[in-house]
């Protein structure tokens, strides 16, 4: 099966990277009492660490690295959506060259730090949908109106090939602006033919 291409706001890897894992951490404070016992508190949950590894490779390598570090210039959090994992919204934190580069091949490393913004449910999770999502296809279905009271609201039919970065250029929508609208989309990935987006 092939995976869609991993993405960070307007950056989409060629490739995927070759290792991706995810930090899971948890506050907890340790206050000594009498008798050399001990009582730990929970603080919470922090943030979650993501970090991976790959490789470009080919002709223009070292030029892909250039405009991947030229994303991590910007400023402010964005989405970060891997094939498999649960997007976050991320602050991209850490870009580093494995090896000296080459024209033709560059090694590297990177680490996202998710936001405290992030809402929903847990991240992390594999996805409960099971349509793939194809090439970005021109959005046609525009909108109806919502249903439950939306007060103006309207929604996009999704069709077959379509992607929800692909409904957001439609739109004249950010990625962050569709998905924010839409929380009950935990993969922007894998959105199903029929499935109402809403856009405004």
């Amino acid at each position: 099966m092939k995976l869609a291409a991993m993405r960070y706001k307007d950056y989409v890897w060629p490739h995927n990277p070759r290792t991706y894992t995810i930090d899971y951490q948890r506050n907890v404070a340790v206050q000594k009492v009498p008798f050399g016992r001990y009582h730990l508190q929970d603080l919470g949950l922090t943030r979650r660490v993501m970090r991976g590894e790959g490789e470009f490779v080919g002709e223009g390598a070292y030029d892909e690295f250039k405009r991947l570090a030229s994303v991590f210039y910007l400023p402010g959090p964005g989405p970060l959506i891997h094939p498999v994992w649960q997007a976050a919204e991320v602050y991209f934190v850490d870009l580093s060259l494995r090896q000296e580069p080459r024209a033709d091949y560059v090694a590297y490393s990177f680490t996202f730090w998710e936001s405290s913004t992030e809402t929903g449910t847990q991240a992390g999770t594999l996805p409960t949908s099971n349509a793939g999502s194809g090439a970005a296809g021109q959005g046609s279905g525009a909108g109806a109106a919502g249903n439950g009271g939306g007060g103006g609201a309207a929604y996009h039919t999704v069709e077959a090939g379509e992607t929800l970065w692909g409904i957001a250029r439609d739109y004249g929508l950010s990625l962050t602006a569709l998905i924010e609208k839409n929380p009950q989309i935990k993969n922007p990935n894998l959105i199903l033919v029929g499935e109402q987006v809403r856009v405004a």
